[in-house]
């Protein structure tokens, strides 16, 4: 199995994901993205938890910043005008379904959970439920691998580019 590329956590990242969550962070395995400052944006988490559980969402959006941009526009009912432009658009619906095999075969590629079989996050490849789940794997994977997460990232109010973040290590 081939691990996706993301750094390592360092204990400094998995007390700032904590503070950004307000949370103890959870079977962090790896920092997915990172704010310009270089602060985590994404984490990549264990497809099994230590409990057991199954965890599909292996990019999981921790910067509060990119989160609150992501809870405005869900609020502002752009998933239905986002599921309108699959049945529409061939190209757009085949990126969507690559981004969907794309975010398996990460997670597989760290273990294989058979509860988890054909599932990964957000909706794909036929909805769009989950705009933070959508964001964090087009951050983690880079532009033009999940067709709408870089919609959803276009369209909110926060950027990748700017930092937004707080002084965690105060807070932590």
């Amino acid at each position: 199995m081939t691990t996706p590329p993301f750094d390592p956590p360092s204990e400094k990242d998995v007390a700032t994901v904590s503070a950004q969550l307000g949370r103890p962070a959870r079977n962090v395995i790896g920092i997915a993205a990172r704010c310009v400052c270089g602060a985590p944006t994404v984490v990549a988490t264990k497809p099994r938890l230590e409990d057991g559980t199954p965890f599909p969402t292996l990019y999981y959006l921790s910067h509060p910043a990119a989160t609150a941009a992501m809870s405005a526009l869900e609020a502002t009912q752009v998933m239905a005008e986002f599921q309108e432009l699959l049945p529409n658009d061939d190209s757009l619906r085949q990126q969507y379904e690559s981004a969907h095999k794309t975010y398996i075969s990460d997670r597989e590629g760290i273990e294989v959970v058979p509860e988890l079989a054909g599932v990964s996050a957000g909706g794909m490849p036929v909805r769009v439920k989950c705009l933070h789940a959508l964001a964090g794997h087009a951050l983690a994977a880079g532009p033009g691998v999940n067709p709408i997460g870089d919609l959803a990232l276009e369209r909110g109010r926060w950027s990748p580019f700017v930092c937004e973040c707080i002084d965690y290590e105060a807070t932590a």
